[in-house]
């Protein structure tokens, strides 16, 4: 028997299912504490199991590159979690055809109020061009978003960074800002969240109520398609 007490781990840190599985067990145990708080917005399983996990990969000194390699099969998971949005959008046609109007309009004022806001502030603080560049796309899916960043010349890893952060934001303010306007319509909310913040936003619409998370799906989509058009037009006219 070695005499390492490290030994043991430094041979499951080789095994790329341990970082599954740390992944696996963290946010089941930050879902199990946010549904024991009733789903309070502060109890977002994502946002502790982000940085429980970031944590613990600092005390063991292990690199992202490793911990990716085993926690890939999640990432591989978000192109059929996304797919599987149609589901609810097709049970809920009729009433996402009867709101087709207002939603295009809410859609037309988020995505540019999303993308001039960041422009405008990032400029307001004097931060240079390349951070600027990686901020204006933050309210779209992070795929989408670091397509654009490349696009424009940026670094996609900050933009990754930023989008993941909105996400967040938007999942923790979303209800309690629709409670305190008092918007009601889950469809409204629901659009909103997906608008603003993406997929994780979505999730939580869907903790929710099924048919917010249906219209923060379709909000998401829309407006990542939105946004790979509008961002290089808003970076020409407003970016020194």
């Amino acid at each position: 028997m070695t005499t390492n007490p490290f030994s043991l781990w430094v041979y499951l840190s080789q095994s790329p299912l341990l970082w599954l599985t740390v992944t696996l067990v963290v946010y089941a145990a930050t879902d199990a504490i946010s549904l024991r708080t009733r789903r309070h917005p502060l109890a977002n399983p994502v946002l502790h199991a982000m940085w429980i996990i970031g944590a613990f990969l600092l005390l063991t000194g292990t690199p992202y590159t490793a911990y990716f390699a085993g926690a890939q099969f999640v990432h591989f998971l978000l192109g059929p979690a996304t797919v599987a949005l149609a589901v609810p959008l097709y049970q809920h046609r009729r009433l996402v055809t009867q709101a087709i109007l207002p939603m295009l309009a809410a859609l037309a004022v988020g995505s540019v109020t999303a993308i001039v806001s960041v422009v405008w502030l990032a400029e307001a603080f004097g931060l240079p061009r390349e951070v600027v560049l990686s901020l204006a796309p933050k309210s779209v899916t992070a795929g989408v978003a670091m397509g654009i960043s490349e696009s424009l010349r940026a670094d996609p890893s900050l933009t990754a960074v930023a989008v993941v952060l909105t996400g967040i934001m938007g999942a923790i303010i979303v209800t309690p800002l629709m409670d305190r306007t008092g918007i009601r319509d889950f469809r409204a909310r629901g659009f909103a969240a997906g608008l603003a913040a993406h997929g994780i936003g979505t999730a939580r619409a869907f903790q929710v109520d099924q048919l917010a998370g249906t219209f923060s799906g379709i909000a998401m989509g829309l407006n990542a398609l939105v946004t790979s058009f509008i961002v290089p037009l808003v970076i020409t006219l407003l970016v020194r």
